[in-house]
């Protein structure tokens, strides 16, 4: 459409030109006192009495603004007032109408002939503003019948070509009229888009961010999640509902600023303000599964939290699909007894301190992956963003001073908000992590309550070690579709160390031990170390390698004394004097 009423534009301006020159040239033959005025004629307030017959430029690019607003309007399902009574007058002025004695006898001036009766429209446009007879078909473009009564929304679509239309106008205009392509169409759009649209999208979208994450569906985990985790949504991801609506909500947003480049601030920050609180609603989902248990108390001290980044498996967290070396460095070592020792303080656990309840768990491995995976999303779109300097609109004076904005801020705010969620589902997973740490001390410290002085050779571990065993196995299975194969180490394989820690630290507090017992304590030790062998993601090398420490410290037991100095002897750093 806008392509022929340019041609239309274009036509006008070449006769309007040509009459000029004639006018012009026929008011200094006879000396008119208009002519003693200068250039008049591009003045719509003189039209009338112009020598032109009322013909100009300046009136012929009113009616076509006036007649593209009063589409517009309809495309937007608006009133002209809509986009504030200065640009409504300014509309009037341009037109030369007024807007209170407007004439409907086609005697006001040009007017376009393609206009078309509408007879479609009916009562339900009087709430809008239209005010309309049903029974008497109304002068329209019978918009109504071919485009979708979506309205306002339809405004971000409309910005562009509007924008484009204009400065062609403004490129084939002559200079003197150039003025003429900064008023009128592209004022009322831009004063509808920030006092109407703008605000009605914020209201609109923020209920539907608010829907989102307070749905009882919103946070909780998928009930038909796939068995094996998967990267991608659409192999079955099981992202939270309200993470991935949001994500949604602000891929649609933020797709708008390529429309729009002049309020990418503006959109920017309503997006900010969504993941703003959905992180709220995040961190308080996140605290009703973790609060007043003591892995998230042991989470929030700063010694431990210090020791957990010092951790090698901390490494784990920075690559979601990277494998730890089997190799742990000697200070990786004293970082595990530090903190394992911290923990085995906290004895005797409680297990009203623990997180039973396996499904709050769940919901934090996939709170965790949720947040992640909207991490990463938020990242990518702020990677996508183009400075409004780059485009195109910029390359042309037209209009120039309302595409002064830029985005290089951009980026920086959403990275902000991806590292705030990045940092809540690193929370998530190290809870979980202290959460299996917590758990195999509580049943490791029975330990310490036997006497291991045994009649016979039993066949089956101690029954503590089987309730650990079969928790670790079920939670496993129960977490595998929610969260990454190497979280997934990361939140099983601290156990290892610290059930090796604890069963060395409880011969110390044990009444007595005879040769079964010891035998009895290194099958426990084995059937632990099949346990988490079997964990997919496990890091089985190391695990052998910290059980077996187990192992032999308590086969020492049976060695004569001269043996058991001769060992020391050869193996001086294997374990601590203490030990």
């Amino acid at each position: 459409m806008y392509e022929k009423v340019l041609h239309l534009a274009e036509n006008h301006i070449t006769v309007g030109e040509l009459l000029e020159q004639k006018s012009s040239t026929d008011v200094d033959s006879v000396n008119t006192p208009h002519g003693a005025n200068g250039d008049t004629s591009w003045n719509p307030d003189s039209e009338y009495s112009q020598p032109t017959g009322g013909f100009s430029v300046a009136f012929s690019l009113s009616v076509v603004q006036s007649e593209c607003q009063q589409l517009l309007c309809e495309i937007l399902r608006a009133t002209p007032e809509a986009a504030t009574a200065d640009a409504a007058v300014q509309t009037a002025r341009l037109a030369n109408k007024d807007p209170v004695k407007e004439k409907r006898d086609g005697s006001e001036g040009l007017s376009f002939a393609f206009r078309v009766t509408d007879a479609a429209i009916s009562a339900q446009n009087e709430g809008q503003g239209w005010r309309r007879n049903p029974a008497v078909p109304q002068e329209g473009y019978g918009t109504a019948s071919i485009i979708p009564d979506q309205g306002i929304f339809l405004a971000a679509s409309v910005y562009r070509p509007v924008f484009e239309f204009m400065n062609k106008i403004g490129l084939m205009l002559p200079r003197k009229y150039s003025q003429l392509g900064n008023d009128g169409l592209l004022a009322f759009v831009n004063n509808f888009l920030k006092e109407h649209f703008l605000p009605a999208i914020f209201v609109d979208y923020r209920k539907c961010v608010q829907q989102a994450i307070s749905s009882p569906a919103a946070f909780r985990p998928r009930v038909n999640a796939t068995s094996v985790y998967s990267s991608l949504v659409e192999n079955g991801r099981p992202v939270l509902q309200g993470l991935l609506a949001v994500d949604i909500i602000a891929k649609e947003v933020l797709g708008w600023v390529q429309l729009m480049p002049i309020y990418a601030a503006e959109l920017v920050e309503y997006v900010r303000t969504f993941l703003e609180r959905t992180h709220e609603r995040c961190r308080a989902s996140y605290m009703e599964a973790v609060l007043e248990k003591q892995s998230y108390i042991l989470l929030s001290r700063s010694d431990v939290e210090s020791l957990m980044c010092l951790d090698p498996a901390n490494a784990s967290l920075q690559n979601s699909f990277g494998q730890l070396d089997n190799d742990i460095p000697d200070a990786g070592i004293e970082v595990e007894i530090e903190l394992s020792d911290l923990l085995l303080d906290m004895c005797p656990i409680k297990q009203e301190n623990l997180i039973h309840d396996d499904q709050k768990l769940i919901l934090l491995a996939s709170l965790s992956d949720s947040l992640e995976y909207l991490a990463d999303s938020v990242e990518r779109l702020g990677e996508s963003f183009i400075s409004p300097s780059t485009i195109s609109e910029n390359k042309s004076d037209i209009h120039q001073s309302h595409h002064t904005r830029t985005t290089s801020a951009i980026p920086k705010s959403l990275a902000s908000l991806a590292n705030e969620y990045r940092r809540l589902a690193t929370d998530c997973v190290r809870v979980l992590r202290l959460e299996m740490q917590l758990e195999t001390i509580y049943h490791m410290q029975e330990m310490t309550k036997r006497e291991y002085v045994e009649d016979q050779d039993a066949e089956d571990p101690d029954d503590f070690i089987i309730s650990l065993t079969t928790q670790i196995a079920r939670r496993d299975e129960e977490m595998a579709p929610y969260i990454a194969e190497s979280k997934r180490n990361y939140v099983f394989g601290g156990i290892s160390s610290v059930a090796a820690n604890a069963s060395i630290k409880a011969l110390a507090l044990m009444k007595s031990i005879n040769l079964l017992g010891v035998q009895q304590i290194c099958r426990n030790s084995i059937a632990l170390e099949q346990a988490l062998a079997a964990i997919p993601s496990i890091d089985s090398e190391a695990v052998q390698q910290r059980l077996d420490r187990v192992r032999t410290f308590y086969e020492l037991l049976n060695l004569p004394f001269e043996s058991l100095l001769g060992f020391i002897a050869e193996q001086e750093y294997i374990f601590s004097a203490k030990e």
